[in-house]
């Protein structure tokens, strides 16, 4: 977004958090939970328009894109981040035996070509469990930036669901940290920023300061592998440091230079031997 085109939703909102408080809570809210989508390129469509298997899940009266590669015993799931989709994973899809691994991507709703125009924690969270449910059980799920977020989050509040190994790169550390944003880049009232939290409290049921990678960490019994940068300008560093102290079954890969991408061959290359 432009900064002009910033600075008229912040006026606007902040004039109806005077004129129609309750619409403002709810427009506030919705915009906080709003992706938006980047266009796919046509070398992206062709590069996941090979997928052995193209499937639609059914989430939330939406419809859900997957994808599949392999047939391999050893079942694996990737997830992305905020404003991203399957074709992040092109370098690990294309390094993983086949006959080994069946892979499963999904974009989030939202993403990629899912439909649906609204994501935040609980809802990706709410897709990674109906997906693991319906698999039984996985042998590993990597994860990216808020894909790791969402994916920890799920496995605090449902320790029953059986996966392997967990991968997570790049991974957000807190909720409120995006809502601080959020408010100081539209430059929000107090009033407003006040309706907005009344309204997310309302509709996810916990206060944005609930959500922490840290506290999510400390029940996981999974083996973990956690990568970071140290110069990631999206995702703190030192969320990767409190989780892995708090991640009793975890190790940590840091890096220098790669930001919040992590592109390296060398690390598809740690992944693959790690799950």
């Amino acid at each position: 977004m432009n900064k002009l085109l910033i600075q008229s939703i912040g006026f606007y909102l902040n004039t109806l958090a005077i004129v129609a408080p309750q619409y403002a809570a709810r427009k506030g809210f919705e915009l906080f939970c709003w992706p938006r989508r980047i266009k796919m390129k046509p070398h992206q469509v062709e590069f996941l328009n090979k997928a052995d298997e193209k499937f639609k899940l059914e989430y939330a009266g939406k419809k859900v894109q997957g994808y599949r590669w392999g047939n391999g015993s050893k079942k694996i799931l990737l997830l992305h981040g905020w404003q991203s989709h399957s074709y992040w994973w092109r370098y690990v899809i294309n390094r993983l035996s086949k006959e080994e691994f069946t892979i499963y991507s999904l974009d989030a709703p939202g993403h990629g070509l899912s439909e649906g125009d609204f994501l935040n924690l609980p809802h990706y969270s709410g897709l990674i469990e109906q997906f693991i449910r319906e698999q039984k059980s996985l042998h590993a799920v990597l994860t990216h930036s808020f894909g790791g977020f969402a994916t920890i989050y799920t496995l605090d509040r449902l320790q029953d669901l059986a996966i392997s190994k967990l991968v997570v790169m790049a991974a957000p550390g807190e909720v409120e940290y995006f809502f601080q944003y959020y408010q100081k880049m539209l430059g929000l009232s107090k009033k407003t920023v006040e309706l907005i939290s009344a309204y997310f409290i309302k509709a996810i049921g916990h206060p944005p300061s609930y959500f922490k990678m840290v506290e999510f960490s400390k029940s996981l019994q999974v083996e973990g592998l956690i990568i970071h940068d140290k110069e990631d300008k999206e995702a703190p560093y030192k969320t990767a440091v409190e989780m892995n102290a708090a991640w009793k079954n975890s190790r940590l890969i840091t890096t220098t230079g790669l930001g919040h991408n992590l592109k390296s061959k060398d690390l598809v290359e740690e992944v693959v031997n790690f799950i």
